[in-house]
């Protein structure tokens, strides 16, 4: 396979984003006002409440089985590394740049979740259908390819609708309380409270929804599962709190994280998948209950487009609006498409050198793409869904997928050179 080629099939998933984007931006712009902040922000929950936990469990119970789970072991460490070493670079880079303090967990949630879902979703089997590839039979790589992309796809929405949406409900906390300090509100004692407020910009705060009630009081906005951020410690009345009271605190925290409804689709669909007999009942040709299947197909496939645009609509309004330096862009750029691939080359080498990997160069082709990836798309929901740098996240994907086109073209050669 050439490097022209490679370098096309690479480009076309990032273009496809950028297009979807850019009708986005036109909608959400003066010249169209279809897609306005109220209409993004409505659509933004649908997406967060419906089409996610749709996608999530229409992919996980159809491809993954108990045997798939075993076999594949590595994966879900492999990525998990993947956010652990972009969480500790996105870390150093904030330490270093020191970005607006609500913007910092944003920049670690992107430099460390990739976007495992989409992209892999189209380069893998292209890259199987291309003579030459180093991968086998067209048919049989294309047909494993998709069944590891989709594991891959699941557990990667485990780990961002967990650990990176964490990050982004802290950092909506720690807005929201910077925002009513400067409105002349009295700040709540330490760094660390578990109030947050809502937005009150655009009449964000008048929405009546389930999943972002108003805020009667701060009390009752504190025990809101979404709009209470993930931090830790402090208190209203600034006693110290015992150990055990820490540990219940953070296991409530967990168990509420674990509920958001993209998550416990993905648990869902881990359970179903894994279980023969309940499988059996909603997957295949013959499965009684198959239209339920069918259904959430229908509805996941509106995911990842109703994402973009809501992605480039906000777009519109963050060039002028950002507070993120250039500076700051470039070291998400380098850490996602320079130190993460060299890093993942070396981690996946060790681990196939001890024995922890099957022969399969295309299994390891793929854990190998999961370091080399743009940020995920699901950070852009949890941003509008926080009211937390919008309009930084919209920038921050526009150069990031433009970089992507030429790093995934270079990253994949490099690869499939390795693993010939």
């Amino acid at each position: 396979m050439g490097f022209l080629s490679l370098f096309l099939l690479a480009s076309e998933p990032i273009i496809q984003v950028l297009l979807i984007g850019s009708l986005g931006a036109y909608l959400a712009s003066g010249y169209s006002n279809i897609l306005t902040a109220s209409a993004r922000k409505d659509m933004n929950r649908v997406v967060f409440a419906v089409f996610t936990p749709a996608l999530m469990f229409a992919s996980l119970a159809k491809t993954v089985t108990l045997k798939d789970i075993i076999s594949w072991w590595f994966m879900p460490i492999n990525i998990g590394i993947t956010f652990l070493v972009g969480g500790i670079l996105g870390w150093i880079t904030v330490e270093i740049l020191r970005p607006p303090r609500h913007l910092e967990n944003l920049v670690i949630a992107t430099c460390s979740a990739g976007n495992l879902g989409n992209l892999l979703l189209i380069i893998v089997p292209a890259v199987c259908d291309e003579e030459g590839n180093p991968f086998g039979q067209h048919s049989i790589c294309r047909s494993r390819g998709l069944s590891y992309v989709s594991f891959s796809m699941a557990l990667g929405g485990f780990y961002i609708w967990t650990y990176t949406y964490s990050l982004m409900k802290k950092a909506g906390g720690l807005y929201h309380k910077i925002q009513m300090t400067n409105h002349g509100v009295p700040e709540v004692e330490g760094r660390d409270s578990n109030v947050s407020f809502p937005n009150v910009e655009e009449g964000e705060g008048a929405s009546s929804d389930s999943l972002l009630p108003p805020a009667k009081s701060m009390e009752e906005t504190a025990e809101n599962q979404i709009a209470a951020p993930l931090l830790s410690s402090g208190n209203l009345s600034g006693n110290k709190v015992s150990f055990w009271e820490k540990l219940k605190k953070t296991m409530y925290q967990i168990v509420e994280e674990l509920m958001a409804p993209p998550t416990l689709a993905a648990i869902i669909g881990f359970i179903v998948g894994a279980i023969t007999w309940l499988k059996s009942l909603i997957i295949g040709e013959q499965a009684p209950l198959r239209v339920i299947q069918d259904s959430l197909e229908i509805l996941g496939n509106g995911t990842i487009p109703s994402i973009t645009l809501i992605l480039g609509g906000n777009l519109t309004q963050g060039f002028g609006k950002s507070l993120l330096r250039h500076v700051v862009i470039l070291a998400i750029i380098c850490v996602r498409y320079v130190i993460l691939p060299i890093i993942g080359i070396g981690v996946v080498k060790a681990a196939y050198e001890v024995g922890f990997l099957p022969h399969d160069p295309l299994y390891r082709y793929v854990l190998m793409i999961q370091f080399t990836l743009p940020p995920a798309m699901n950070i852009g929901t949890m941003a509008q869904l926080f009211h937390v740098g919008q309009q930084e996240c919209s920038v921050i994907f526009l150069w990031t997928y433009l970089a992507a086109a030429v790093s995934l073209t270079v990253w994949s050669t490099v690869f499939m050179w390795i693993l010939a």
